[in-house]
Protein backbone atom coordinates (compact mmCIF):
# COMPACT_ATOMS: atom_id res chain seq x y z
CA UNK A 1 0.00 0.00 0.00
CA UNK A 2 1.30 3.43 -0.94
CA UNK A 3 2.28 5.93 1.71
CA UNK A 4 -0.77 8.01 2.60
CA UNK A 5 1.17 11.18 1.97
CA UNK A 6 2.52 10.13 -1.42
CA UNK A 7 1.19 12.27 -4.26
CA UNK A 8 1.67 10.18 -7.42
CA UNK A 9 -0.38 12.53 -9.63
CA UNK A 10 1.23 15.71 -8.36
CA UNK A 11 -2.19 17.06 -7.28
CA UNK A 12 -2.30 20.77 -6.40
CA UNK A 13 -5.90 21.79 -5.74
CA UNK A 14 -8.99 22.41 -7.85
CA UNK A 15 -8.65 24.30 -11.15
CA UNK A 16 -12.28 24.82 -12.12
CA UNK A 17 -15.85 23.58 -11.92
CA UNK A 18 -17.74 23.28 -15.21
CA UNK A 19 -21.46 24.10 -15.24
CA UNK A 20 -24.21 23.63 -17.76
CA UNK A 21 -27.93 24.27 -18.10
CA UNK A 22 -30.66 23.68 -20.70
CA UNK A 23 -30.58 27.40 -21.56
CA UNK A 24 -28.68 30.57 -20.73
CA UNK A 25 -29.90 32.85 -17.98
CA UNK A 26 -30.14 30.21 -15.25
CA UNK A 27 -26.53 29.99 -14.07
CA UNK A 28 -25.44 33.59 -14.58
CA UNK A 29 -27.67 35.31 -11.98
CA UNK A 30 -26.60 32.76 -9.36
CA UNK A 31 -22.91 33.33 -10.09
CA UNK A 32 -23.39 37.10 -9.97
CA UNK A 33 -25.23 36.85 -6.64
CA UNK A 34 -22.26 34.94 -5.18
CA UNK A 35 -19.80 37.59 -6.32
CA UNK A 36 -18.42 36.03 -9.50
CA UNK A 37 -17.51 38.13 -12.52
CA UNK A 38 -17.67 37.15 -16.18
CA UNK A 39 -14.04 37.69 -17.25
CA UNK A 40 -13.52 35.84 -20.56
CA UNK A 41 -15.18 34.01 -23.46
CA UNK A 42 -13.93 31.01 -25.38
CA UNK A 43 -12.58 31.85 -28.83
CA UNK A 44 -14.78 29.41 -30.73
CA UNK A 45 -17.21 27.66 -28.33
CA UNK A 46 -20.24 28.78 -26.37
CA UNK A 47 -18.19 28.74 -23.19
CA UNK A 48 -17.50 31.51 -20.65
CA UNK A 49 -15.14 31.92 -17.69
CA UNK A 50 -16.42 33.37 -14.40
CA UNK A 51 -14.01 34.09 -11.57
CA UNK A 52 -13.70 35.16 -7.94
CA UNK A 53 -10.35 35.03 -6.16
CA UNK A 54 -8.71 31.75 -7.22
CA UNK A 55 -12.06 30.11 -8.00
CA UNK A 56 -12.85 29.45 -11.67
CA UNK A 57 -16.33 28.59 -12.91
CA UNK A 58 -16.90 27.64 -16.54
CA UNK A 59 -20.29 27.73 -18.25
CA UNK A 60 -20.63 25.44 -21.24
CA UNK A 61 -23.61 25.66 -23.59
CA UNK A 62 -21.84 24.20 -26.65
CA UNK A 63 -24.31 22.20 -28.74
CA UNK A 64 -23.76 18.44 -28.92
CA UNK A 65 -21.00 18.56 -26.31
CA UNK A 66 -20.84 16.32 -23.21
CA UNK A 67 -22.05 19.34 -21.20
CA UNK A 68 -25.00 19.82 -23.56
CA UNK A 69 -26.17 16.24 -23.10
CA UNK A 70 -25.51 16.40 -19.35
CA UNK A 71 -27.90 19.35 -19.12
CA UNK A 72 -30.62 17.39 -20.94
CA UNK A 73 -30.39 14.70 -18.27
CA UNK A 74 -29.74 16.71 -15.10
CA UNK A 75 -30.86 20.27 -15.75
CA UNK A 76 -28.75 23.15 -14.37
CA UNK A 77 -25.81 21.44 -12.75
CA UNK A 78 -22.06 21.05 -12.30
CA UNK A 79 -21.12 18.71 -15.15
CA UNK A 80 -17.37 18.54 -14.54
CA UNK A 81 -14.46 19.51 -12.33
CA UNK A 82 -10.73 19.84 -12.82
CA UNK A 83 -7.77 18.85 -10.66
CA UNK A 84 -4.46 20.66 -10.98
CA UNK A 85 -1.64 18.18 -11.56
CA UNK A 86 2.10 18.42 -12.16
CA UNK A 87 2.02 16.66 -15.55
CA UNK A 88 -1.39 16.11 -17.12
CA UNK A 89 -0.37 13.50 -19.70
CA UNK A 90 1.53 11.47 -17.14
CA UNK A 91 -1.36 11.70 -14.67
CA UNK A 92 -3.86 10.73 -17.37
CA UNK A 93 -1.78 7.72 -18.39
CA UNK A 94 -1.51 6.57 -14.79
CA UNK A 95 -5.27 6.95 -14.29
CA UNK A 96 -6.08 4.89 -17.39
CA UNK A 97 -3.61 2.19 -16.36
CA UNK A 98 -5.40 2.00 -13.01
CA UNK A 99 -8.77 1.46 -14.67
CA UNK A 100 -10.21 4.94 -15.20
CA UNK A 101 -12.53 5.41 -18.17
CA UNK A 102 -11.29 7.99 -20.70
CA UNK A 103 -13.56 10.73 -22.05
CA UNK A 104 -13.06 12.15 -25.52
CA UNK A 105 -13.07 15.90 -24.85
CA UNK A 106 -12.71 17.00 -28.47
CA UNK A 107 -16.06 18.70 -27.98
CA UNK A 108 -15.33 19.70 -24.38
CA UNK A 109 -15.02 23.11 -22.77
CA UNK A 110 -11.62 23.94 -24.30
CA UNK A 111 -9.99 24.09 -27.72
CA UNK A 112 -7.10 22.26 -26.15
CA UNK A 113 -7.85 18.56 -25.93
CA UNK A 114 -7.58 18.37 -22.17
CA UNK A 115 -7.16 14.88 -20.70
CA UNK A 116 -10.28 13.82 -18.82
CA UNK A 117 -11.71 10.71 -17.21
CA UNK A 118 -15.23 9.72 -16.26
CA UNK A 119 -16.11 10.64 -12.67
CA UNK A 120 -19.18 10.30 -10.48
CA UNK A 121 -22.41 10.22 -12.46
CA UNK A 122 -20.46 10.33 -15.72
CA UNK A 123 -19.26 13.89 -15.09
CA UNK A 124 -15.88 14.83 -16.55
CA UNK A 125 -12.83 14.94 -14.29
CA UNK A 126 -10.18 17.02 -16.07
CA UNK A 127 -6.44 16.92 -15.34
CA UNK A 128 -4.84 20.35 -15.81
CA UNK A 129 -1.14 21.27 -15.68
CA UNK A 130 -1.32 24.72 -17.33
CA UNK A 131 -2.52 26.83 -14.41
CA UNK A 132 0.43 29.05 -13.48
CA UNK A 133 1.95 32.15 -15.04
CA UNK A 134 0.88 33.68 -18.36
CA UNK A 135 0.37 30.46 -20.32
CA UNK A 136 -2.70 28.99 -18.65
CA UNK A 137 -5.49 27.14 -20.44
CA UNK A 138 -7.47 30.41 -20.37
CA UNK A 139 -4.68 32.45 -21.96
CA UNK A 140 -4.61 29.95 -24.81
CA UNK A 141 -8.33 29.24 -25.36
CA UNK A 142 -10.12 32.38 -24.19
CA UNK A 143 -10.36 36.07 -25.00
CA UNK A 144 -10.30 38.31 -21.93
CA UNK A 145 -13.09 40.88 -21.73
CA UNK A 146 -11.86 44.46 -22.00
CA UNK A 147 -11.94 46.59 -18.88
CA UNK A 148 -12.72 43.66 -16.58
CA UNK A 149 -10.49 42.73 -13.64
CA UNK A 150 -9.11 39.26 -14.39
CA UNK A 151 -8.85 38.46 -10.67
CA UNK A 152 -11.91 40.04 -9.03
CA UNK A 153 -12.28 39.88 -5.25
CA UNK A 154 -16.05 39.44 -5.48
CA UNK A 155 -17.65 38.72 -2.12
CA UNK A 156 -14.28 37.74 -0.65
CA UNK A 157 -14.09 33.99 -1.35
CA UNK A 158 -10.68 32.85 -2.55
CA UNK A 159 -10.59 29.04 -2.77
CA UNK A 160 -12.70 26.03 -3.67
CA UNK A 161 -12.65 24.09 -0.42
CA UNK A 162 -14.63 20.96 -1.25
CA UNK A 163 -17.18 19.45 -3.63
CA UNK A 164 -19.66 17.14 -1.92
CA UNK A 165 -21.18 14.38 -4.04
CA UNK A 166 -24.35 12.37 -3.42
CA UNK A 167 -24.29 8.78 -4.66
CA UNK A 168 -26.70 5.86 -4.78
CA UNK A 169 -27.05 3.66 -1.73
CA UNK A 170 -24.27 1.08 -1.67
CA UNK A 171 -22.05 3.09 -4.05
CA UNK A 172 -20.11 5.19 -1.54
CA UNK A 173 -17.45 2.51 -1.01
CA UNK A 174 -17.02 2.15 -4.79
CA UNK A 175 -16.38 5.85 -5.32
CA UNK A 176 -14.16 6.12 -2.26
CA UNK A 177 -12.02 3.34 -3.75
CA UNK A 178 -12.00 5.20 -7.08
CA UNK A 179 -10.31 8.20 -5.45
CA UNK A 180 -8.05 6.05 -3.30
CA UNK A 181 -6.79 3.90 -6.17
CA UNK A 182 -6.37 6.63 -8.79
CA UNK A 183 -5.19 9.59 -6.72
CA UNK A 184 -4.21 8.17 -3.32
CA UNK A 185 -6.97 10.02 -1.49
CA UNK A 186 -7.58 9.00 2.10
CA UNK A 187 -10.66 8.99 4.28
CA UNK A 188 -10.29 11.61 7.01
CA UNK A 189 -13.85 11.69 8.35
CA UNK A 190 -16.74 9.23 8.50
CA UNK A 191 -20.27 10.18 9.55
CA UNK A 192 -23.28 8.03 10.36
CA UNK A 193 -26.05 10.56 10.87
CA UNK A 194 -29.53 9.52 11.99
CA UNK A 195 -32.53 11.80 12.03
CA UNK A 196 -35.99 10.99 13.32
CA UNK A 197 -37.03 9.32 10.07
CA UNK A 198 -33.98 8.93 7.84
CA UNK A 199 -30.20 8.87 7.91
CA UNK A 200 -27.12 9.26 5.81
CA UNK A 201 -23.59 7.92 5.62
CA UNK A 202 -20.72 10.15 4.59
CA UNK A 203 -17.04 9.61 3.83
CA UNK A 204 -14.89 12.73 3.61
CA UNK A 205 -12.05 12.00 1.19
CA UNK A 206 -8.96 14.23 0.99
CA UNK A 207 -6.15 14.25 -1.58
CA UNK A 208 -2.45 13.99 -0.64
CA UNK A 209 -1.99 17.71 -1.35
CA UNK A 210 -4.54 18.53 1.37
CA UNK A 211 -6.28 20.96 -1.00
CA UNK A 212 -8.79 18.72 -2.77
CA UNK A 213 -11.61 17.44 -0.59
CA UNK A 214 -14.43 15.22 -1.89
CA UNK A 215 -17.04 14.21 0.71
CA UNK A 216 -19.32 11.36 -0.44
CA UNK A 217 -22.88 10.91 0.85
CA UNK A 218 -25.31 8.02 0.52
CA UNK A 219 -28.71 7.24 2.05
CA UNK A 220 -28.46 5.16 5.23
CA UNK A 221 -31.99 3.81 5.41
CA UNK A 222 -35.65 4.65 5.31
CA UNK A 223 -37.52 6.10 2.35
CA UNK A 224 -37.62 9.65 1.09
CA UNK A 225 -34.45 10.80 2.79
CA UNK A 226 -32.64 13.93 1.64
CA UNK A 227 -30.00 12.02 -0.37
CA UNK A 228 -32.70 10.02 -2.13
CA UNK A 229 -34.66 13.21 -2.79
CA UNK A 230 -31.58 14.82 -4.33
CA UNK A 231 -30.90 11.79 -6.55
CA UNK A 232 -34.51 11.81 -7.78
CA UNK A 233 -34.53 15.58 -8.44
CA UNK A 234 -31.08 15.52 -10.04
CA UNK A 235 -31.83 12.33 -11.98
CA UNK A 236 -28.66 10.60 -10.81
CA UNK A 237 -25.45 10.92 -8.84
CA UNK A 238 -23.59 14.18 -8.78
CA UNK A 239 -22.36 17.25 -6.94
CA UNK A 240 -24.74 18.19 -4.13
CA UNK A 241 -22.95 21.31 -2.97
CA UNK A 242 -19.82 23.38 -3.58
CA UNK A 243 -17.93 25.02 -0.72
CA UNK A 244 -15.97 28.29 -0.93
CA UNK A 245 -13.39 29.39 1.65
CA UNK A 246 -12.75 32.94 2.87
CA UNK A 247 -10.85 34.80 5.60
CA UNK A 248 -13.78 36.73 7.14
CA UNK A 249 -17.10 34.91 6.88
CA UNK A 250 -19.28 37.53 8.65
CA UNK A 251 -18.04 40.20 6.22
CA UNK A 252 -18.56 37.86 3.25
CA UNK A 253 -22.04 37.05 4.53
CA UNK A 254 -22.88 40.74 4.55
CA UNK A 255 -21.74 41.05 0.93
CA UNK A 256 -23.74 37.97 -0.09
CA UNK A 257 -26.83 39.28 1.67
CA UNK A 258 -26.48 42.61 -0.12
CA UNK A 259 -26.40 40.67 -3.41
CA UNK A 260 -29.69 38.96 -2.55
CA UNK A 261 -28.40 35.59 -1.35
CA UNK A 262 -30.94 33.28 0.25
CA UNK A 263 -29.64 31.03 3.00
CA UNK A 264 -30.87 27.81 4.56
CA UNK A 265 -33.09 28.23 7.60
CA UNK A 266 -31.06 29.53 10.54
CA UNK A 267 -30.58 27.24 13.55
CA UNK A 268 -32.74 27.87 16.65
CA UNK A 269 -31.66 30.27 19.41
CA UNK A 270 -30.76 27.31 21.62
CA UNK A 271 -27.94 26.42 19.21
CA UNK A 272 -26.15 29.66 20.09
CA UNK A 273 -26.93 29.54 23.80
CA UNK A 274 -25.18 26.15 23.91
CA UNK A 275 -22.07 27.24 21.98
CA UNK A 276 -20.04 28.11 25.07
CA UNK A 277 -20.88 24.75 26.60
CA UNK A 278 -19.92 22.89 23.43
CA UNK A 279 -16.86 25.01 22.62
CA UNK A 280 -15.73 26.64 25.89
CA UNK A 281 -13.52 29.66 25.31
CA UNK A 282 -14.10 29.74 21.54
CA UNK A 283 -13.71 33.54 21.52
CA UNK A 284 -16.07 34.18 18.59
CA UNK A 285 -18.72 36.96 18.75
CA UNK A 286 -21.79 34.77 19.32
CA UNK A 287 -24.29 37.57 18.74
CA UNK A 288 -22.75 38.38 15.36
CA UNK A 289 -22.86 34.73 14.35
CA UNK A 290 -26.46 34.36 15.50
CA UNK A 291 -27.55 37.50 13.64
CA UNK A 292 -26.30 35.89 10.43
CA UNK A 293 -27.16 32.24 11.17
CA UNK A 294 -23.48 31.24 10.94
CA UNK A 295 -22.59 27.86 12.45
CA UNK A 296 -19.47 27.26 14.55
CA UNK A 297 -17.58 24.00 14.99
CA UNK A 298 -14.13 22.74 15.94
CA UNK A 299 -12.35 22.18 19.22
CA UNK A 300 -11.02 24.29 22.07
CA UNK A 301 -9.18 21.43 23.79
CA UNK A 302 -5.44 21.66 24.28
CA UNK A 303 -4.55 25.30 23.77
CA UNK A 304 -5.55 27.60 20.91
CA UNK A 305 -9.06 27.03 19.51
CA UNK A 306 -9.26 25.35 16.11
CA UNK A 307 -12.51 26.49 14.58
CA UNK A 308 -14.66 26.30 11.45
CA UNK A 309 -17.33 28.86 10.60
CA UNK A 310 -19.89 27.79 7.99
CA UNK A 311 -23.24 28.64 6.46
CA UNK A 312 -25.24 27.21 3.55
CA UNK A 313 -27.26 28.78 0.77
CA UNK A 314 -30.72 27.64 -0.15
CA UNK A 315 -30.89 25.35 -3.20
CA UNK A 316 -30.02 27.58 -6.15
CA UNK A 317 -29.54 25.30 -9.17
CA UNK A 318 -32.14 22.56 -9.06
CA UNK A 319 -31.30 20.65 -5.85
CA UNK A 320 -27.72 22.00 -5.76
CA UNK A 321 -26.66 24.48 -3.06
CA UNK A 322 -23.46 26.22 -1.91
CA UNK A 323 -21.49 26.38 1.32
CA UNK A 324 -19.47 29.33 2.61
CA UNK A 325 -16.76 28.68 5.20
CA UNK A 326 -13.87 30.16 7.12
CA UNK A 327 -11.22 27.83 8.50
CA UNK A 328 -9.39 28.87 11.64
CA UNK A 329 -6.97 25.93 11.79
CA UNK A 330 -9.81 23.37 11.79
CA UNK A 331 -9.66 21.01 8.80
CA UNK A 332 -12.93 19.21 9.40
CA UNK A 333 -16.33 19.59 7.76
CA UNK A 334 -18.40 20.84 10.68
CA UNK A 335 -18.95 17.45 12.28
CA UNK A 336 -20.54 19.08 15.32
CA UNK A 337 -23.01 20.86 13.04
CA UNK A 338 -23.58 17.98 10.66
CA UNK A 339 -26.40 16.37 12.62
CA UNK A 340 -28.03 19.75 13.26
CA UNK A 341 -27.91 20.53 9.54
CA UNK A 342 -29.24 17.08 8.63
CA UNK A 343 -32.13 17.46 11.08
CA UNK A 344 -32.98 20.94 9.79
CA UNK A 345 -33.21 19.63 6.22
CA UNK A 346 -35.28 16.69 7.44
CA UNK A 347 -37.68 19.11 9.21
CA UNK A 348 -38.05 20.96 5.91
CA UNK A 349 -38.82 17.66 4.17
CA UNK A 350 -41.46 16.85 6.80
CA UNK A 351 -43.09 20.24 6.31
CA UNK A 352 -43.15 19.69 2.54
CA UNK A 353 -44.61 16.20 2.98
CA UNK A 354 -41.63 14.46 1.34
CA UNK A 355 -41.02 12.07 4.24
CA UNK A 356 -43.66 9.54 5.29
CA UNK A 357 -44.93 10.38 8.74
CA UNK A 358 -45.18 14.11 8.05
CA UNK A 359 -48.89 14.23 8.87
CA UNK A 360 -48.23 12.57 12.22
CA UNK A 361 -45.52 15.11 12.98
CA UNK A 362 -47.78 18.03 12.15
CA UNK A 363 -50.60 16.62 14.29
CA UNK A 364 -48.24 16.35 17.23
CA UNK A 365 -46.81 19.83 16.77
Amino acid sequence: MADLFENPMGLDGFEFVEFTAPSKGILEPVFTMMGFTHVANHKSKDVALWRQGDINFITNYTKNSPAFYYAQEHGPSACGMAFRVKNSQKAYKMAIEKGAQPIDMQTGAMELKLPAIKGIGGAALYLIDRYKGENTIYDIDFEWLEGVDRHPEGCGFHTLDHLTHNVYRGRMAHWAKFYEDLFNFREIRYFDIKGEYTGLLSKAMTAPDGKIRIPLNEEAGGAGGQIEEFLMAYNGEGIQHIAFACDDLPACWDRLKAQGMKFMTAPPQTYYSMLEERLPGHGEPTEELQARGILLDGTTDGGEPRLLLQIFSATLLGPVFFEFIQRKEDQGFGEGNFKALFESIERDQVERGVIAGADKTKEGA
